[in-house]
């Protein structure tokens, strides 16, 4: 898609455009490593090992872990239709909702991160993972906030007429 020429030169236009595609990669980034994270903790299964988590229940029918499965859908679905959404319909609501919702997975990705330390034993392949997984939340963090900003006038922005 070729740009127009009077907005592919405007400086505001183009940092946009860097802004959201940057989001979008991100989101993407940690995604997989949100798929990959999943993926290591079940490794352990096609080595003949298991994966059952000392919490002291252990669920016999899907019923009883289907609000965590309905859960983890959301946790992934949410990102998804952020990308789409700051895509399609890229306003200023929508650019607070989303820096919002950022802040949220980076605070659930510490607690997590937390949580995955105090685990005995510590698997540190998954806490070198979800350090990553925190970076990559602290980049989005700052994309989203940056791109919030540059949708807010600025004195230095306006040109007199």
């Amino acid at each position: 898609m070729a740009l127009n020429s009077s907005r592919g030169e405007d400086p505001l236009f183009l940092e946009d455009l860097r802004l959201t595609q940057q989001i979008t990669v991100l989101w993407g980034v940690f995604l997989l490593g949100l798929l990959f994270h999943t993926q290591l903790a079940l490794m352990p299964l096609f080595h003949g090992l298991s994966v059952l988590a000392a919490h002291g229940h252990v669920a016999t029918t899907i019923a009883e872990i289907e609000p965590v499965l309905w859960g983890m859908l959301a946790f992934f679905i949410l990102p998804l239709l952020a990308m789409v959404a700051i895509v399609i319909h890229p306003s200023h609501s929508l650019r607070l909702a989303h820096l919002g919702l950022t802040g949220v997975y980076t605070l659930l990705n510490l607690f997590h991160l937390a949580a995955d330390l105090v685990i005995q034993p510590v698997a540190w392949y998954q806490i070198v993972l979800m350090g990553l997984l925190v970076s990559v939340g602290l980049l989005l963090n700052r994309a989203a906030y940056h791109w919030v900003r540059l949708h807010v006038p600025h004195p230095r922005r306006i040109v007199p007429s």
